[in-house]
């Protein structure tokens, strides 16, 4: 999780715990802001949580071995462009900006063909975030939610943060009901937004990306993203020149190491790879940028002030972008499907109720970040 205000929170165990840790065991290994009576039973101020299978536990016994290369093809490349098999009859999709965000009515992901999910994948690619209204996802049983997941690419199991019992493969987000989130955050902060772009110190980093509301405050807790490729076109030729051929470090060095200070679990070694700054996407030939202020750490080649410099800029340019960010309101049986290559995002802690935010990702892999030779 990048470090951001309102990351999955990573349980706290004893060095000596060699289980997952059950609901039963929360308030006794003394887990912040994790009530297990608030969550299971409910209170006099907030109902239980709507989908207990999926609330996390942490098990410091996952331990899983360095990720290996795979080949990974985008089924969006095989997808008809006139996506008779997603927008048929009876499905209205509307736009909620010019580069970037679409909502889709009247169509189950959960109902959809393979060449269906093809173009969902070639939909999501185009419009970089698409969030599916009144959909059935949450209900599934988890397997067959991660086995339409795994269609679009090999599933990633996150290193730190908490999941379902026995489904590692799903990361969760989840604040609990009666959390003080937004005292705790502005305490010492004047906003909770902290872009990112998911595990991008992966050498294959996810592409087609899904998250899932189970339960969400009654206003507030939006999801803000920014449209990459639209940022990159905003630069001046000379400068799209200029960051072509370089590469920037991503490093799950920090996230890791923060997750073992406060008595986390970490399910693999932290990693460091080398990913170009201006990425191409495999579908749409688009470039974007690559870089995000959650993992990028320097510039390969540069001395430290020049790489600072290079990496504020456009840190800058994306976060303050607002004619090429969209706003993502989270409704109930939303399905939200972004394009992780091509995108940043942030969640905003913006409620002051104390009600429950609750969501689950699925994170398929995609292929190694590429360039494509720059053309004016």
């Amino acid at each position: 999780m990048a470090p951001s205000a309102v990351e999955t929170t990573t349980a706290e165990h004893p060095a000596t715990k060699k289980a997952a840790v059950p609901l039963d065991d929360y308030k006794q290994i003394g887990i912040r802001r994790f009530s297990k009576e608030a969550e299971t039973k409910g209170t006099g101020d907030f109902a239980p949580a709507t989908y207990q299978k999926y609330l996390p536990t942490w098990d410091p016994e996952q331990k899983y071995p360095p990720l290996p290369p795979f080949d990974h093809i985008d089924p969006g490349t095989q997808a008809d462009p006139t996506y008779p098999d997603l927008l048929g009859d009876g499905v209205e999709i509307s736009h909620l900006t010019p580069t970037i965000g679409s909502e889709v009515r009247g169509i189950q992901i959960s109902s959809l063909t393979d060449a269906g999910k093809s173009q969902l994948a070639r939909l999501v690619a185009e419009r970089k975030v698409v969030a599916f209204r009144n959909q059935d996802f949450a209900r599934l049983p988890i397997p067959e939610a991660l086995r339409i997941g795994g269609f679009f690419g090999r599933h990633h199991i996150h290193p730190a943060s908490g999941c379902p019992e026995g489904y590692p493969e799903i990361h969760l987000v989840h604040r609990s009901a009666g959390d003080n989130t937004y005292d705790r955050i502005f305490a010492n902060r004047v906003s909770s937004v902290g872009w990112h772009s998911d595990v991008s110190y992966e050498e294959q980093p996810p592409g087609t990306t899904f998250l899932y509301i189970l339960d969400l405050p009654s206003t507030g807790g939006d999801t803000l993203f920014a449209d990459g490729v639209e940022a990159y076109n905003r630069l001046s030729p000379l400068f799209q020149e200029r960051l072509h051929g370089l590469k920037a470090v991503h490093s799950a060095i920090e996230q890791a190491e923060a997750s073992v200070k406060r008595g986390g679990i970490l399910r693999r070694e932290p990693v460091v790879n080398e990913h170009p700054i201006i990425r191409t996407h495999p579908v749409t030939g688009e470039k974007a940028i690559y870089v995000n202020p959650g993992f990028t750490r320097e510039i390969v080649g540069l001395k430290k002030e020049e790489s600072d410099a290079i990496l504020k800029f456009l840190y800058n340019h994306l976060a303050y972008g607002a004619d090429f960010h969209v706003r993502v309101r989270w409704e109930k049986d939303t399905v939200v499907v972004w394009d992780n290559r091509v995108t940043q995002h942030s969640a905003l802690a913006d409620w002051k109720t104390g009600e429950r935010r609750h969501l689950a990702r699925i994170t398929p892999q995609a292929e190694r970040p590429f360039q494509t030779p720059f053309k004016a």
